[in-house]
């Protein structure tokens, strides 16, 4: 019980789970996309079902400490660059979360709307969408992972630090998801948002590193002028009914 009294266990562990929690914002907003796509009455099952998943996957690539070591190792050299196993990864997942934005931002263009509550698109399974959860948030928490690894080398802080992660970020996810899906505007701005995340992560496998920071303001900056928007529409929507 000595890491109760331990304050540089202490510090790991609220560091990590910082870390963890925001390096984890463009996962919720690639959650709440997908799992929009489900029934109603699947939406809260996927959430939890798919961070669990996620979890799980995140505990087992810390208690794989030998091979994540491996991934940062230069596997093969292509124009010069040294391509790592933790770089295809990211390369694979970045042009995974181009393909995917694109995709949903041309079905919100040609008419992915909902008619009498019955979604016209045909709706992703629910198998499927805890997959794409659970591959994603492999690509996601990669470098939070290995980070950590590098922080300390203590596992049940590591471990504990995910734990906390995932448990908040079910707790926002149904909120911000249900927010996201009741104003397209904001659906598009996080579809742009995943957009420039998966650039990103392909510019960073190939060594051009892009610091999150300035995608997370750009996001943040996008969707505080929407908030602005929203609710100047709403007001100009009520001083028309009270005018009629």
């Amino acid at each position: 019980m000595e890491w109760l009294t331990n304050p540089e266990i202490w510090a790991a562990l609220v560091t990590l789970t910082a870390l963890e929690i925001v390096l984890g914002i463009d996962n919720i907003i690639f959650l709440s996309i997908i799992v929009s796509k489900l029934p109603k009455q699947k939406q809260d099952s996927a959430r939890i079902v798919g961070l669990a998943g996620a979890m799980i996957t995140r505990i087992l690539l810390l208690f794989s400490l030998s091979w994540l070591a491996g991934l940062t190792k230069p596997w093969f050299t292509v124009i010069g660059l040294e391509i790592s196993g933790r770089d295809l990864v990211l390369i694979v997942g970045g042009l995974f979360l181009l393909w995917k934005a694109t995709t949903e931002i041309g079905e919100q263009i040609e008419g992915g709307h909902e008619e009498d509550g019955i979604k016209v698109k045909a709706v992703a399974g629910y198998a499927a969408a805890i997959v794409q959860i659970m591959l994603i948030d492999i690509v996601f928490s990669l470098d939070s992972v290995i980070t950590a690894v590098g922080m300390t080398n203590n596992l049940p802080v590591m471990v504990s630090a995910i734990v906390i992660a995932v448990l908040t970020m079910m707790v926002f996810a149904a909120p911000l998801s249900r927010f996201v899906d009741r104003h397209p505007t904001i659906k598009v701005l996080a579809l742009a948002f995943l957009m420039l995340v998966g650039m990103a992560l392909v510019g960073e496998g190939f060594d051009f590193h892009i610091p999150k920071g300035y995608l997370y303001f750009a996001m943040a900056f996008s969707v505080g002028v929407e908030i602005v928007n929203l609710r100047v529409r709403a007001k100009s929507v009520a001083a028309r009914k009270k005018k009629d």
